[in-house]
């Protein structure tokens, strides 16, 4: 421990000299104490704020980029079930279609869709499938019945063709009109 007075010698004589603190040495400590302790405090209050404000920005920017994802994400979602929905009511129309019994009213209709795409001038082979061909028959349908225009259609079986569907044929060309084709036509104008 040093002693508390000990002689100092200058080269020149002092002037305008204060004197910064005076007291006994406890009191001196405990006051350095006591400003290392003020000037650490605040140091860290103000670490603390600045880490603060920077949390804060970062807290802002994540949240702005979840916001923006989450913006960006529903009309993606929206997208994807539209897209669902659309094959899910396909998929349900194609069941129900398979599932439908093939009777003389829907073979008959499927060939008066068709038959009215055809010049009324135009000679043309209806092909169906033998099953409902035979089916046509039985019930005597006026389709068969040979009366004026009727002349110029023939009807022809065919096991190319399923059952509730016909194929046309003309000079000019092929109309498809089975089932599986029109139900592909009705999925391609719904995706599209």
């Amino acid at each position: 421990m040093k002693p508390l007075r000990e002689l100092i010698h200058l080269s020149a004589a002092l002037r305008d000299v204060q004197l910064a603190r005076c007291g006994d040495r406890d009191t001196l400590h405990r006051q350095e104490l006591e400003a290392s302790y003020e000037k650490g405090r605040l140091e860290g209050e103000r670490a603390l704020a600045e880490q603060l404000v920077r949390q804060r920005a970062e807290i802002l920017e994540l949240q702005t980029g979840v916001l923006a994802a989450l913006s960006q994400a529903v009309p993606q979602v929206v997208r994807d079930c539209e897209r669902a929905l659309v094959q899910l009511a396909l998929a349900a129309a194609q069941r129900v279609l398979c599932g439908l019994p093939v009777s003389a009213e829907l073979i008959e209709a499927a060939v008066r869709e068709v038959c009215a795409e055809v010049d009324d001038t135009a000679e043309f082979t209806i092909q169906l499938h033998p099953e409902d061909l035979a089916l046509l028959e039985g019930t005597g349908s006026a389709l068969l019945q040979p009366t004026a225009g009727r002349e110029r259609i023939r009807f022809q079986p065919s096991h190319q063709i399923t059952r509730g569907g016909c194929l046309v044929q003309t000079h000019f060309g092929i109309i498809d009109a089975r089932r599986e084709t029109r139900f592909e036509l009705l999925r391609q104008a719904v995706a599209a």
